[in-house]
């Protein structure tokens, strides 16, 4: 793994409807950690699959040295079991006949180097918590959380020299986020990652922001990173400073120098009257004031140019982070309505049921504010969707006397990826006007020609976004909001700006989420627990 590397010469790139995403991009990336880190939509995603082939440069390069092992943000759902989703099954179909008796000369090429296979999942599995999954499950049953870490596991399988995660700890608990943080600490080769976990990221050795399609090397780790560009802010504030005093002072100079000039023309025209000065004489020394004149001003222009010149180049420091405008629909709910009742609601896969005993018992009443926690696993997924009226029980009865309602899931399918994010809304939101509809958009910071950008081509930020923009526009308004894990993939502006949003909701909601500072800030007032297939109410956990 010592000579592991990605390297990336005059990289371009751009979308289908020929918005530019990168333009000559150059970098190298030798062996150690490196978080990738830059605003929702500025290409992270993008850089990612073009580094794994999955995209191709209209021109230069971008190419991993070593075999090459890549998480991407989404992964796709299969209707298969674990085992095929670690790419392992054909191996132990073979193993499993060859131990039959059958020595067909297919399955030993298909064993190949692998005839430790299953051990080496066992230890990587039980490396990443997955210890107690079978191999022969079906993916559909295992949470977003633990099928993430399954994807993570498929590609430790690999052995590979440089590795690349898209968002891993999305979805992730806190016990599966440590055991990943672990993978991060103790990876020899080159390591590359899209993450705005900030735990994650102090584990890294680098940090290379990708900002205005430019990508800058900082040493060091995310708390480092961070000191380093607040340093520089203030350098570029200073120099900010400095520079619009400087063309003020000109400016005056400028004014002073046109005053006295005036002055002394008043005063010559005065002294000629008065003095008889011959018209030839008079008209040779307004010339010579008015050149003089004429060159003092060409002076204090060049000098408020370079001024202005000085301004503009220290007011490119400066960053300007777009952010989030949401504004919830404002939904009054009054305080007795019921919105939810769920009696002894129960879900089976096969032979066996999600909750224990006789299911989940849940009433929601009047504009709660609801924290659904619990581990990967545990069904707190399958309890929306349930609500949300996506499953229906195999036992007992889930009531939501309201339409009003508006389901974020965890996978954000809601959209149509062959259309437009203006079509996609338009579809949501149809009682709105075409200039309605725009507005709502540059709302969620999708301006001018982006609302045509195809679904499908959005990066994980961008998506989620565009999904808030389609399930908040409904008509009517949501009285009840249920969202899985909403701050996946948001950048930290925008989630301080969806926090904003939710506290002036004035509807009910549930949201799932293993960010407790996110959960903190939203005035969550409501906080239940599932684990072991039991739902309990419990008082605010303490930390994070």
């Amino acid at each position: 793994m010592a000579d592991a590397s990605i390297v990336c010469t005059n990289l371009s790139f751009s979308w289908p409807d020929e918005t530019p995403v990168f333009d000559g991009l150059s970098f190298a990336l030798g062996p150690g950690r490196c978080g990738l880190v830059g605003p929702n939509g500025a290409g992270k995603s993008t850089l990612l699959r073009l580094a794994v082939g999955e995209l191709i440069p209209s021109a230069g390069s971008i190419t991993p040295q070593g075999h090459v092992g890549y998480l991407p943000q989404s992964l796709p759902l299969i209707d298969g079991t674990v085992d095929e989703a670690l790419e392992i099954a054909p191996i132990r179909a073979a193993l499993h006949a060859i131990e039959s008796g059958d020595v067909d000369e297919a399955h030993f090429t298909t064993v190949g180097d692998h005839w430790d296979i299953e051990e080496r999942t066992t230890i990587v599995l039980d490396r990443l918590g997955l210890g107690d999954v079978s191999l022969d499950r079906p993916l559909r049953s295992l949470s977003g959380g633990q099928v993430l870490a399954i994807g993570l596991a498929a590609q430790l399988l690999k052995r590979p020299d440089v590795l690349i995660l898209d968002e891993p700890t999305n979805n992730l608990d806190l016990a599966a986020r440590q055991r990943l943080y672990q993978v991060v600490e103790e990876w020899k080769g080159a390591l590359l990652v899209v993450s705005h976990d900030r735990a994650l990221l102090d584990r890294v050795d680098t940090i290379a922001e990708l900002h205005a399609s430019e990508l800058r090397l900082y040493g060091g780790n995310f708390t480092a990173y961070t000191e380093a560009v607040e340093l520089e802010q203030e350098a570029a504030q200073r120099a900010v400073r400095g520079a619009e005093q400087e063309l003020r002072r000109h400016k005056r100079e400028a004014q002073a120098a046109r005053e006295r000039a005036q002055r002394r023309a008043s005063n010559a025209k005065r002294n000629k009257a008065s003095a008889g000065i011959p018209r030839i004489h008079a008209g040779a020394l307004q010339r010579q004031a008015q050149e003089s004149a004429g060159r003092a001003a060409s002076v204090h222009q060049e000098r408020m140019t370079q001024a202005k010149a000085k301004l503009d180049e220290a007011s490119q420091g400066l960053r300007e982070e777009a952010r989030l405008a949401i504004t919830l629909p404002q939904t009054s709910l009054p305080a007795g309505r019921t919105v939810v009742t769920c009696q002894e609601a129960n879900v089976r896969y096969g032979e066996r049921t999600l909750f224990a005993g006789r299911g989940v018992d849940l009433g929601i009443r009047g504009p709660e504010r609801i924290a659904l926690l619990g581990p990967n696993g545990s069904g707190k997924s399958t309890l929306l969707k349930l609500i949300a009226g996506e499953l229906a029980p195999s036992s007992g009865t889930v009531a939501a006397p309201t339409d009003r309602m508006s389901y974020l899931s965890q996978r954000l399918d809601l959209l149509d990826l062959d259309a437009s994010v203006l079509d996609n809304l338009r579809r949501f939101a149809p009682h709105l006007s075409d200039s309605e509809l725009r507005y709502r958009l540059a709302q969620f910071l999708f301006r001018g020609d982006r609302v045509h950008r195809t679904a499908g081509w959005l990066s994980g930020g961008e998506r989620l976004r565009a999904t808030l923009a389609c399930v908040l526009s409904t008509d009517p308004a949501p009285q009840l909001l249920l969202m899985d894990e909403p701050t996946n993939n948001l950048d930290l502006n925008s989630a301080a700006q969806l926090e904003n949003a939710l506290n002036a909701f004035q509807g009910a909601f549930v949201v799932v989420s293993h960010d407790q500072p996110f959960l903190r800030a939203i005035g969550v007032s409501r906080w239940l627990r599932l684990a072991d297939g039991t739902l309990e109410e419990i008082a605010e956990p303490e930390g994070e």
